[in-house]
């Protein structure tokens, strides 16, 4: 292997430790305190949060070397990497004293999403059952 391409390897070892310290990060924020809030008390009444936790990672690295023409060897590289979480509620369990109730949290945004992409997606199959009928 050239001598380029040695450094070229040696320097996407800082990357691939990034890497692995996002994934760490990512993982720290994926918790089980992260879906049930700690416990609220108020009288004889004990509330917790339940949330819906997402967690993405993407990330790409690349290389390549070649010789010129002229004779001269070249490589190149680079990668990237990112990523994201999100967490939202999605019930309330209240813990009294008449027992456990767990209480769906609404969220209408979600709701008109999934509408909207159900009604495009029909109109689309529609439109293409009449192009095949025709």
């Amino acid at each position: 292997m050239s001598k380029n391409g040695n450094l070229l390897m040696w320097e996407n070892v800082p990357n691939q430790k990034r890497l692995n310290e996002l994934v760490g990060r990512l993982f720290e924020v994926a918790k089980v305190t992260a879906v049930y809030s700690e416990p609220v008390q108020s009288g004889d009444y004990t509330v917790i949060t339940a949330s819906e936790l997402m967690v993405g990672i993407g990330a790409g690295f690349g290389g390549g070397g070649g010789t010129g023409q002229d004779g001269e060897e070249g490589s190149g590289g680079g990668g990237g990497g990112g990523g994201s979480t999100m967490a939202r509620p999605v019930a309330v369990i209240a813990i009294g004293p008449n027992g456990v109730q767990v209480e769906p949290i609404v969220d209408p945004t979600k709701i008109a999403i999934t509408l909207f992409t159900a009604l495009g997606a029909m109109g689309v199959a529609l439109a293409k059952m009449r192009r095949m009928a025709e």
